[in-house]
């Protein structure tokens, strides 16, 4: 009798109230079945699932079993597993098995006064554990375990374990339903272990002991619920202990798999941020000693501006660039947040941290290995569609091991989108970048193909690698290839078809590896019609083309990204951050960027270091974006349309200035009269004749 069969019953019970129709455990449903199964083991063509008192599934399960040739009155008394294979099973379920034993030692006394014999199954039938007295089982070999044991339906028959394994549900089974003659005179109730993700890990069971071929009335009533209910409840009690267990040890082997970095400090932190575990290069960091580390916490060691545990509460992996130490004796560091939430509640249960130098990260990109790919797509910031539709694009590029070609203007991020595209495709390999436009001629080639020892005049002894032999495995980056000189594009596009190269003055192939990302800021296309650029070559590094779109076109992202490069600036120097102005903002707004987003955070830079109080005004942005945004300009007047005299008079000319100087200081009067050079109440005179609006 399954639990699916109690279903009605229970549906409309309280959450931790059990009932059972009473009807499916009878003395004469137990008689009836009893009946059918003598009939069935005598007769092939008996068909249980007729009988109007089987359960469906224990009549299919009958019929699989006499067509598997199960002998009805035998039991499986010898393991059929090698002693290796077994020590091996038993190993693997360790956790399970110590868990469940702990349990039953301390219920062996309740255990054995019902008794019950407990067993634990793992999810091929194999016995891990039995707790109880095989004594009353008189058709059982006189041994004290069954552990090791396969007993599946193909041994035994049909079984509450086996069903339970088969439905993924609790099952019970009253006597007769057990295909073994050995089992027909004992309730049997078996519950499903489950991990996190709700796959089926073991079973636990309780079998009763023996009654009488047809048992009283009272006790079937009474036995039945009993054991369910029991065993269920060890179950969810084995179940919730593996789960946290199994937690522990992920959080604990993915601490000591990150420990092998030992160049970079590691710091786990729980949800407070109290450092739980710590490595060597961490101690040195954060200049503790070993003895003191459990009890600190990683806030002691941060600017009071820090966002390192809002981001890692908030779940996702990122990297963001954080001051550590003490006192005033801190450094940068580059800090990738490996948060892990609980299943259950989502809130962050650890976070990992690691802790780069990013003075090292800075030699790195400076020296002859190339760049490090530090950014992500997480990394990168738009609110504005048509870049955010750029940016799916990149991602979904990102996997693919493409030529990509990414076009847009001086400053738009290219390289921040090959980056990232690399962090997705091979973030453990390298990333080589070379701008082709900042290299000579003649030493294009030597540095991407590199070059055998004496090819030329000051070439190193032993030769060199180029940056297309250090990017196998990993990412090639050609910035602004537009520039490359043709002779070279025809190398290149060599390489890029047989994954192969030479160095300069040497005489062999050496295959390579890679993925190479090219970026340009000129029309390619039209330089392909012009013979200034090769064709087959563009088609090559075309495949996949994504186009950035400029700053001026993201209005929107205008503001944004001044706000966060005020923001990441400050925090990055301990400062108080700024707010920017409506007047300054607007500005900003209105002014082209030619040197887009890298322009704009070279502009608030300079904004956040001339600003004097807790605001940025017109006047602390730089002098361009001041003259290219003034609402009336001088060269306006002198290149009009009107009559020159008039253009030119002073008064005119007088009026512009005073505008210009207001709108510079936002209508501030003082600060206009400093610019113009005159005093407070000359200037306050002349808005007056003029009939100027200041407020």
């Amino acid at each position: 009798m399954t639990v699916a069969a109690y279903t009605h019953s229970i549906s409309n019970a309280p959450a931790n109230f059990l009932t059972i129709n009473s009807e499916l455990l009878s003395r004469e449903r137990w008689q009836a079945i009893l009946q059918y199964k003598q009939a069935f083991l005598q007769n092939e063509a008996e068909d249980p699932r007729q009988y109007s008192y089987m359960d469906q599934e224990v009549a299919a399960s009958w019929i699989r079993s006499r067509k598997r040739g199960v002998n009805p009155y035998s039991v499986v008394t010898g393991s059929n597993l090698s002693p290796a294979k077994l020590s091996e099973i038993l190993d693997k379920n360790r956790g399970l098995i110590d868990i469940t034993y702990a349990l039953t030692k301390s219920l062996q006394d309740v255990i054995l006064a019902c008794g019950y014999i407990l067993y634990l199954f793992d999810k091929d039938g194999i016995v891990l554990l039995n707790n109880g007295s095989l004594e009353s089982f008189v058709k059982l070999p006189e041994f004290d375990t069954r552990t090791g044991l396969l007993i599946n339906e193909e041994s035994e028959g049909t079984t509450a374990h086996e069903l339970c394994l088969r439905l993924k549900r609790p099952v019970q089974l009253i006597g007769p339903e057990h295909y073994c003659i050995a089992f027909q005179n004992s309730i049997a109730s078996a519950a499903p272990i489950k991990d996190v993700n709700g796959i089926i890990q073991a079973v636990a069971v309780l079998v009763s002991q023996p009654l009488l071929n047809t048992p009283e009335e009272d006790t079937i009533k009474k036995m039945g619920p009993h054991s369910l209910c029991l065993v269920i409840s060890l179950a969810t009690i084995i179940e919730t202990e593996f789960n946290l267990k199994n937690r522990y040890n992920t959080v604990v082997n993915a601490l000591h798999a990150t420990l092998a970095c030992i160049d970079e400090g590691i710091v786990t932190i729980n949800q407070q941020g109290r450092i739980l575990h710590i490595n060597p290069a961490g101690m040195r960091i954060l200049k503790l000693r070993q003895e003191e580390a459990d009890a600190r916490n990683i806030n002691e060691f941060l600017g009071n501006n820090s966002c390192l545990m809002d981001l890692a509460k908030k779940g996702e992996n990122v990297t963001v660039e954080e001051r550590f130490g003490v006192g005033f004796d801190k450094d940068y560091y580059q800090v990738n947040i490996r948060p892990i939430l609980n299943k259950y509640t989502q809130e962050l249960d650890v976070a990992v941290l690691k802790l780069s130098s990013c003075e090292k990260l800075a030699a790195q990109k400076s020296g002859k290995t190339g760049n490090v790919a530090i950014y992500t797509f997480e990394n990168i910031i738009s609110q504005n569609k048509e870049f955010q539709k750029s940016m799916a694009l990149a991602r979904r590029f990102a996997s693919s091991p493409e030529n990509i070609l990414v076009i847009g203007e001086s400053g738009t991020g290219k390289e921040l989108y090959a980056q990232a595209m690399h962090n997705v495709y091979c973030p453990q390999g390298p990333f080589m970048a070379v701008n082709c436009a900042a290299m000579p001629r003649e030493l294009i080639e030597s540095e991407l193909f590199g070059y055998e020892g004496g090819s030329f005049t000051g070439a190193e002894r032993n030769g060199r690698p180029g940056k297309i032999e250090l990017a196998h495995g990993g990412t090639l980056f050609l910035d602004e290839i537009g520039d490359m000189p043709l002779e070279l594009q025809a190398v290149l596009l060599r390489t890029l078809e047989d994954k192969q190269i030479m160095r300069v003055g040497g005489s062999r192939y050496k295959k390579v590896d890679f993925r190479l990302i090219a970026a340009t800021n000129r029309n390619i296309h039209k330089m392909v019609k012009e013979n200034q650029f090769r064709a087959d070559l563009y088609f090559r590094l075309s495949v996949l083309t994504i186009n950035i779109p400029s700053l001026r076109d993201r209005g929107e992202d205008i503001k944004v990204l001044s706000e966060f490069f005020v923001e990441k600036y400050c925090r990055k120097n301990g400062w108080d951050i700024p707010q920017i102005s409506l007047a300054a903002q607007k500005k900003l707004n209105e002014y082209e960027w030619p040197g887009n987003v890298r322009q704009l955070q070279n502009a608030m830079i300079y904004a956040v270091n001339t600003a004097l109080g807790d605001v940025i005004k017109p006047e602390n942005l730089p002098n361009y974006i001041i003259l290219e945004t003034c609402p009336i300009k001088i060269e306006d007047i002198s290149s009009g349309n009107g009559n020159l005299g008039e253009m030119l008079c002073l008064e005119n000319l007088e009026k512009a200035a005073i505008e210009t100087a207001l709108m510079h200081a936002n209508n501030y009067v003082p600060a206009a009269a400093e610019i113009l050079g005159i005093s407070r109440s000359t200037l306050y005179r002349k808005l007056k004749d003029y009939n100027i609006e200041y407020s």
